[in-house]
């Protein structure tokens, strides 16, 4: 797959053209988004994502445009499952909602340009070292078996996290315990303090480095193509501020996710370690031959992918409608 230059700029520009146009049109003035306003732009960004994929698949086949859905697809998964974080940082903090919406645009610019540099490092290492794909797959593995077993406990990991990122940020930076609208630094006493809206603001930043750690490895196992790897990443993260608003309450309702993206990411991880064997060189294994070994198509990724987040949604929404009928009754 070429991509030129001159491709790459121009899709820069429209990416970041399109978060400026969602910081002038829906963030500027502070307010919360109703139900119909997140509803309509969460389908809106979604259909500029499919879009891309269908331009994908015509100008560099197929393939490729597959590839670029499976990404897409397990990285919107995995985005839904980090909005339970948000929202544990957006209470903890006390953010009125009507502020919340700049919080999460800065924090999934910040996002993004962080997961560029780790796409662009993870794209140099696999080029330099066909072993690396080793370490993604056992890393991924290790992932999904650390996710089923802290499942339950993500609030409390969370609070202890935030709690050390909030105690070091309050010994380097002078800070508030009240907002100033929605600014982030404000004045006391003519002196310059750091509001509750950017130490929120850093919260996020730390656990968006923290995601990445799993969702770059996740989609190399999909496709080896930077591009794809980058442009799945930049249009999940797209649209991802609706999202928030739009199923903040169904979030609690998923409760088997968290179940569910652990199988994904154990997939991907076996799906790597196929991989590299397949291009196996390190002389301790086979004696550095490559390995005879099945490897996973795309369009069995795609399916295993979806049919997982079905199953588990659907397994959700049943568990928490039988729980709440019990109740009831």
């Amino acid at each position: 797959m070429h991509v030129s230059p001159l491709v790459w700029i121009i899709t820069c520009l429209v990416i970041l053209g399109l978060f400026v146009f969602d910081f002038f049109a829906h963030v500027r003035t502070p307010h919360a988004p109703t139900f119909r306003e997140s509803a309509f732009w969460s389908a809106v960004y979604i259909g500029i994502a499919l879009l891309f994929g269908l331009v994908v698949m015509w100008a560099w086949g197929s393939g490729h445009g597959g590839e670029y859905f499976a990404g897409y697809v397990t990285e919107k998964a995995l985005s839904v499952d980090n909005l339970f974080v948000f929202v544990i940082i957006m209470s903890t903090f006390a953010v009125p909602r009507e502020y919340q919406q700049k919080v999460l645009l800065i924090g999934i610019v910040m996002a993004l340009v962080m997961r560029g540099i780790f796409i662009a490092v993870g794209a140099a290492a696999i080029n330099a070292y066909s072993w690396v794909f080793y370490l993604f797959g056992f890393f991924l593995v290790y992932t999904a078996i650390k996710l089923v077993k802290d499942h339950g406990h993500e609030a409390e990991i969370e609070e202890e996290r935030e709690s050390r990122i909030i105690r070091m940020a309050k010994r380097i930076l002078p800070t508030t315990d009240e907002f100033d609208g929605d600014k982030l630094v404000t004045r006391i006493d003519g002196k310059k303090v750091v509001t509750p809206l950017l130490l929120a603001l850093v919260a996020i930043g730390f656990t968006d480095v923290l995601f990445a750690l799993d969702s770059i490895p996740a989609i190399y196992g999909l496709t080896s193509e930077a591009y794809i790897v980058f442009t799945a990443n930049a249009f999940a993260l797209m649209g991802l501020r609706q999202l928030y608003f739009l199923i903040g309450g169904l979030l609690e309702r998923l409760v088997y996710l968290s179940y569910g993206l652990s199988i994904i990411l154990a997939f991907i991880g076996v799906k790597l370690v196929l991989h590299a064997l397949h291009e196996n060189t390190l002389p301790f294994v086979n004696g550095g031959e490559h390995v005879t070994v099945p490897e996973i198509s795309t369009g069995v990724s795609l399916l295993v992918i979806l049919g997982v987040l079905v199953v588990t949604t659907v397994a959700s929404l049943l568990k928490t409608r039988g729980d709440a009928t019990k109740a009831a009754a």
